[in-house]
């Protein structure tokens, strides 16, 4: 027994080891997704924000890994990991870019903008076309205000509102911001850049240059042979395609996880999706099918890459005086357009003013006629919830929006609490930002209390 005792133990440590390596190679897409989520969130919220490293490690979402992420900042950005040496993922940062998450197996994309810095504005003309803002406070509204900056529990904040702008008839009537935060500071719209992409295919639209209502523009789905080769640009928009895309943030291992934080080209895999559903028969809210969309803008405009990344600032920010706007690309080079844009709140106030205005900015139409129409018109199997890249207040029970709000509210939405509303018929666009999670923010009652407070 001696003799064999150790060959036993040695098989024992062997089935060890194995178990071991196959349990990390099980877990390490879900180990992809925590690294990846960290460094180009933390990357992105240091050079963009200029929020502290420890701040933004404090504000990560809730995770039984979070203990274990280590975080090392570089010349060029950003890595982290687990436990010092697990699932490395790297943000690197460019002026004019933001950071990029160097995910997946590449090729990447690394070559600096050569894009010119934005015109600036002047600050003393007043908002929108300026920085100079002449606020006559309102008392009702500045008392919902002191609430939506209160958090019930201080010692352990979960609402953490950082920026609320109200406008009306064009100008700002009410302005807060949290401590550590101002009219400077860029916020990570999240899901909002869903609807600045809305505005970019617009653009491309008015300029002839893109028929939403042909067959997308797919390498992908190139052959006629292909049962997704009829979905249109269209339906992309309508989140009406029929491709399967698994939007649960809880789920780590597929959809929408693994695309923004453990692939190189999120438009190629949001694309190799198979078709679940014949066109415009079920309604499927997807990040996926907004990356594709970016890379159909990359492939309309053409050219060299620089090209492509000089257009969002050429043909929207610059125009509208959004100075502070900057999309992030992934790591193929193309702008993620379900998620990563930056703008100061009195920006993102501007943007949902252009779609309050109709596409139109100072006497020029920016986004053809009838866009914005098109934006705001439900799409039926949505039940009266979402337009094209927009959601909508025009559902009814369980599919309303915003209970006790104008139906003709709509409005761009970000993961934990993002809003540009936009109500036509009391003139108005108000932008909510923060980092609510767990159902901190409640914003249809956030909403409601604006609307009475203001004459």
């Amino acid at each position: 027994m001696k003799r064999w005792l150790p060959r036993i133990l040695l098989i024992l440590v062997v089935i060890l080891l194995l178990a071991l390596v196959g349990g990390y190679l099980y877990m390490l897409p879900v180990f992809k997704v925590a690294t990846g989520y960290t460094a180009k969130v933390i990357c992105s919220n240091h050079h963009l924000t200029g929020q502290s490293i420890e701040t933004a490690v404090a504000e990560l979402p809730d995770n039984p890994l979070v203990p274990f992420l280590r975080v090392e900042q570089a010349e060029d950005g950003l890595s982290a990991t687990l436990w010092g040496w697990a699932a490395r993922q790297k943000a690197i940062y460019r002026p004019g870019l933001g950071c990029t998450l160097l995910a997946g197996k590449g090729p990447f994309e690394t070559r600096s903008p050569h894009v010119p810095p934005p015109a600036p504005i002047d600050p003393n003309q007043p908002w929108p076309r300026g920085e100079a803002v002449n606020i006559q406070p309102i008392p009702q509204l500045e008392a919902v205000l002191d609430d939506a900056f209160a958090e019930p529990d201080p010692a352990h904040p979960r609402r953490r509102t950082r920026a609320i702008i109200v406008v009306k008839d064009g100008q700002i009537i009410a302005e807060r911001y949290a401590a550590g935060y101002d009219k400077d500071t860029p916020f990570l719209g999240w899901s909002m850049t869903k609807s600045v992409t809305h505005a970019l295919l617009g653009i491309l639209v008015g300029e002839g240059r893109l028929d939403i209502h042909q067959p997308a523009p797919v390498p992908e789905w190139a052959s006629p042979d292909d049962p997704r080769h009829a979905i249109t640009t269209d339906q992309l928009m309508r989140m009406s395609s029929g491709l399967a895309f698994n939007e649960d943030y809880d789920d780590l291992r597929t959809g929408v996880t693994q695309m923004l934080y453990n692939t190189s080209d999120m438009a190629a895999y949001a694309a190799s999706m198979p078709l679940a559903a014949p066109p415009d028969t079920v309604w499927n809210y997807s990040s996926g099918t907004a990356n594709i969309l970016s890379r159909i803008i990359r492939h309309v405009i053409g050219g060299d890459i620089q090209t492509y990344w000089a257009f969002p600032r050429q043909a929207l920010f610059d125009r509208l005086g959004m100075t502070s706007a900057v999309l992030e690309p992934d790591a193929s080079g193309t702008f993620v357009g379900s998620s990563y844009m930056y703008a100061t709140a009195r920006d993102w106030a501007r943007f949902g003013l252009l779609y309050l205005q109709d596409g139109v900015w100072d006497g020029q139409r920016i986004l053809p006629e009838g866009w914005v129409d098109y934006a705001r018109t439900p799409t039926p199997p949505s039940q009266g919830q979402y337009g094209a890249l927009w959601w909508l207040n025009r559902g009814s029970g369980e599919h309303k929006e915003w209970e006790g709000v104008p139906e003709d509210a709509y409005a761009a939405e970000g993961h934990d609490g993002q809003y540009v509303v936009v109500i036509p018929s009391r003139g108005m666009v108000i932008v909510r930002l923060g980092v609510s999670r767990g159902g901190a923010w409640d914003q249809a009652a956030f909403l409601r209390a604006v609307l009475e407070a203001v004459p």
